[in-house]
């Protein structure tokens, strides 16, 4: 048994300008690269939809991946019929043989404007005929159950079950950004909120291994790999940070280590935006949330760095986060126990108001170019691409590329 899956792409894209072909163009691809594997065929290709075919049994991840696909305002089950009231009435018919409601609406959405009825016109006439089918009331607001028919150049459908999308603009239509990627709850997201506005995002993690366990980085790979979800691929740096937090904790005031600590990875990872050609950074901070965040402290790191530095989180709570961060599925990973970097040596009582000039003097007697170069040599990198891929390692790497294009973050 074979099903027909509507997506509908996300409302903003159909604001756009004359830069609308690129997005819709990226946003396609997206979607057809998300329903990779499971046998799905493009049925039709509508300016603002796409219509697949697969088979009943694929239907259930379908929906998994297609409920994370960037760029997706909702995707239905549906029925197409010919673009005739009939034919409606028909469909509907099917579907009311297997359903009990007490009240109902119809929604009409008529993209073919050559369509002889309106779409108040529509409503009106299909509300009658499920009212006298089923004897169910109508009701605008609140109804038990909506009927959504879409009038699209050629065809007429009828949603059976509508389901969200993330919305959001689909990878690669808003430049490329560095995300550094701890392994606690806000930094996740942070990531995901950049990638919800279309920017490619490269991650990048700071680790104390072999100082500590390697905990911390077994967290980023897994966030890694989940983040890849939204993405489809994900490149994730893994620096070693021991060495650089050796020497500042040698040079520098107990209560300014972890502001000093902040600037060097702003500084690692400005050096890796460079590299990958991002136009900015992005830290997972919310104002006021731990010392490291005041305003105060905060304005002291980004001297560290020439790009601009993100903040998608600032005005958030940590609950505001957290629920977040379950509803995209990184909550489980980031509450897992590991040592941080920031945490190692962390003072008993960090510096809530950092003056800009006992940091450069801190740092005047630190190598921070040999530091820097040293954490670049010692990285890792991996590459993580979805769905159904494990992490890339160099020869698939080039493969993938030669397949999918230019690398995407």
């Amino acid at each position: 048994m074979e099903t027909l899956v509507l997506v509908n792409l996300f409302h903003e894209l159909a604001l756009k300008g004359q830069n609308r072909p690129f997005f819709l163009k990226k946003a396609k691809a997206h979607v057809r690269e998300a329903l990779e594997g499971l046998g799905a065929t493009l049925e039709a290709d509508w300016s603002m939809a796409l219509l697949f075919r697969l088979e009943e049994a694929a239907w259930t991840e379908a929906q998994s991946r297609l409920q994370d696909t960037l760029g997706v305002e909702s995707f239905a089950r549906v029925l197409r019929v010919p673009p005739s009231l009939a034919a409606l009435e028909s469909a509907l018919e099917r579907v009311l043989a297997e359903e009990r409601f007490y009240s109902f609406r119809i929604t009409a959405k008529r993209s073919d404007k050559t369509f002889p009825l309106t779409s108040p016109e529509i409503e009106r006439r299909l509300g009658a005929f499920v009212k006298e089918r089923t004897g169910a009331q109508v009701r605008l607001k609140g109804a038990e159950r909506e009927f959504v028919v879409r009038i699209l150049p050629g065809a007429a459908l009828l949603e059976v079950a509508r389901h969200p999308g993330p919305g959001g603009l689909p990878p690669g239509v808003s430049g490329k950004v560095v995300a550094l990627l701890s392994g606690g709850i806000d930094s996740p997201v942070a990531a995901y909120r950049l990638m919800r506005r279309g920017a490619e995002v490269v991650l990048v993690h700071f680790h104390p291994f072999p100082l500590l366990s390697g905990a911390s980085r077994e967290k980023a790979m897994a966030l890694a790999e989940r983040l890849a979800r939204f993405q489809h691929r994900v490149r994730l740096h893994l620096v070693p940070f021991s060495e650089v937090q050796r020497r500042i904790i040698v040079e520098a005031p107990t209560p300014y280590r972890v502001v000093l600590y902040r600037r060097y990875m702003l500084r690692i990872a400005e050096a890796i935006a460079r590299e990958e050609e991002a136009l900015a950074l992005c830290t997972g901070d919310s104002l006021g949330q731990v010392a490291s965040q005041t305003l105060e402290n905060l304005h002291v790191v980004n001297q560290a760095a020439t790009l601009p530095v993100f903040r998608p989180l600032i005005g958030l709570d940590k609950q505001e986060i957290m629920a977040e961060a379950k509803r995209i599925g990184t909550y489980p990973i980031s509450i897992l126990p590991d040592e941080e970097c920031c945490t190692l040596f962390a003072p008993k009582h960090p510096v809530t108001r950092a003056r800009l000039e006992v940091v450069l003097e801190a740092e005047a007697r630190l190598p921070t170019a040999e530091l820097v170069a040293l954490a670049l040599k010692e990285r890792e990198v991996v590459t993580y691409a979805w769905p159904g891929r494990k992490p890339l390692g160099e020869a698939e790497e080039k493969a993938f590329i030669m397949e999918h294009g230019t690398p995407r973050g």
